[in-house]
């Protein structure tokens, strides 16, 4: 298999002292703007199109979430560009206000380590600024790495990877959206009750309670299990993007990686067209029940009165892998990691629950219960499960966790970084800021004696690491321009 670049969007809850949700997406653009590190401010939004549906048709407009509407009526905002206060960071990650959340978004990254490294490297940058933002308005923030706020309002961890375009809809749809749905008992990040669809004790997913269709271009409302948003940041002729909102935050690294991991073999098999085929009766219910399922049984309605179990699921795209493609030796440890813990779950819940964020915040939760003698119905269990996702170290649950080895963390904080276009947007904000007039995922435009010169940056290549011995922003050009002449993958 040829390298899978993929990249990670996480928008972080935020809450600061003494302000509410009616000042939410202000304050949001003054913590982005605190951040302390050195960036680039100019982004790139030509070749952005939200609704563009890769079902082949440019919707009119998206649909706005009520509670949305409700706390925007009758404000007037900054122009966007200037809400959002894009940053751009010297490791090529995109740092910007989404509505109201702090967001990162990673380079673009080649192997799970470097992309689990970059991810990791964001939780960092989200605590640098809430430290600045902290001492330039003498307000306490928390930042959470989760999605929800227990009030009815979700926000997203996105994944992205690049697809060739000639895969298309329905051969994507196919191959991914059983993924997405049996995935969950091995990714998700867990959740006390519920928010919409009747009661729960505990889910296994953040998310599932926000998705009422199957596949649509929505991420804001009526959202989907499998996003048909057809924005590219690409050449779109040779490229397209699949972007994933149906995920959790997760808190430990190797479910982080674990996620993209599986997609990424989902994706694999639909290249060479040897994906497992599910008919599933209704995705969005299945995926709401194998959420709430307290029997771990993860029962699944086929299309025709049959069944199977999210188990059989993952095992048919693991035992199609193997048989079908040449697979890195990090795909391998995922799926040998992913059939370990079918195992533990079912006979070793306390192994299981080191590596897996849902089972590790169940156990924390079902022992603060034994020590304040709460129930499940209890409210007071929301606050610690929020607190689970707390990036702080010194006030994070999940950090605790880990200082009693109580869950593991086997990735590194930092990676060598892969050499995609990520990569070179960040030597270009690091060496050559003064020269750039813009920059996005795509393109660098570059200021000139000619005047304005715009450099596509390759979507599926490694970059020679000589790019970084440039000495001069000529240079730079020079070699950026002879890897567009390169041989196409």
């Amino acid at each position: 298999m040829n390298p899978q670049i993929a990249g990670l969007d996480t928008e972080y809850g935020i809450s600061v002292e003494a302000r509410g949700a009616s000042s939410q997406v202000e304050d949001a653009t003054e913590f982005v703007r605190s951040f302390p590190g050195r960036a680039f401010v100019g982004w790139d939004y030509r070749f952005e199109s939200p609704r563009q549906d890769l079902r082949g048709f440019q919707l009119d407009r998206l649909a706005v979430d009520p509670l949305d509407a409700e706390y925007d009526a009758g404000k007037s905002y900054m122009p966007a560009a200037d809400l959002r206060a894009d940053r751009v960071l010297e490791n090529g990650a995109r740092f910007y206000n989404d509505h109201g959340h702090p967001e990162f978004a990673t380079p673009e990254c080649a192997r799970l380590d470097s992309l689990v490294a970059a991810d990791l490297y964001g939780e960092r940058v989200l605590l640098e600024t809430a430290s600045a933002y902290s001492a330039q308005t003498c307000l306490a923030v928390s930042i959470y790495k989760n999605n929800t706020d227990f009030h009815g309002a979700s926000y997203g961890s996105h994944e992205n990877y690049l697809v060739d375009r000639k895969l298309g809809f329905q051969t994507l749809f196919q191959a991914v959206s059983p993924m997405l749905i049996a995935r969950t008992i091995l990714c998700g990040a867990g959740k006390v009750g519920a928010e919409a669809h009747g009661s729960a004790v505990y889910q296994l997913s953040q998310r599932a309670d926000f998705f009422v269709e199957a596949a649509n271009a929505e991420t804001l409302y009526r959202r989907p299990i499998f996003n048909t948003r057809d924005e590219p940041h690409a050449p779109a002729e040779r490229f397209g993007r699949l972007h994933v909102i149906s995920g959790d935050a997760n808190m430990i690294p190797a479910t982080t990686a674990r996620k993209v991991g599986l997609v990424k073999i989902a994706l694999g098999l639909a290249e060479v067209g040897e994906a497992p085929k599910w008919d599933f009766a209704d995705p969005v219910r299945t995926m709401r029940a194998i959420s709430r399922d307290e029997t771990y049984d993860f029962r699944v309605e086929l299309t025709g009165r049959n069944w199977t179990t999210a188990y059989e699921i993952l095992e048919s795209y693991f035992a199609a892998a193997e048989r079908f493609l040449e697979l890195d030796d990090e795909l391998l440890a995922v799926i040998e990691d992913s059939r370990t813990l079918m195992v533990e779950l079912r006979n070793d819940f306390d192994r299981f629950a080191r590596r897996v964020d849902w089972a590790a915040k169940r156990k924390m939760l079902e022992q603060i219960q034994e020590m304040e003698g709460l129930s499940w119905g209890d409210r007071a269990l929301q606050s610690y499960d929020l607190e689970y996702h707390n990036i702080d170290p010194e006030a994070g649950l999940y950090h605790a966790l880990i200082e009693m080895d109580l869950v593991d963390r086997e990735f590194a904080s930092v990676a060598e970084p892969d050499r995609t276009r990520g990569w070179v947007r960040g030597l270009a904000t690091a060496k050559f800021k003064p020269a750039i007039d813009t920059l996005g995922w795509r393109a660098i435009r570059f200021r000139t004696s000619e005047g304005p010169l715009d450099v596509e940056l390759r979507p599926d290549m490694l970059y020679s690491a000589e790019l970084a011995d440039a000495e001069d922003v000529g240079t730079f050009i020079n070699h950026l321009l002879e890897a567009q002449q390169g041989p196409q993958s």
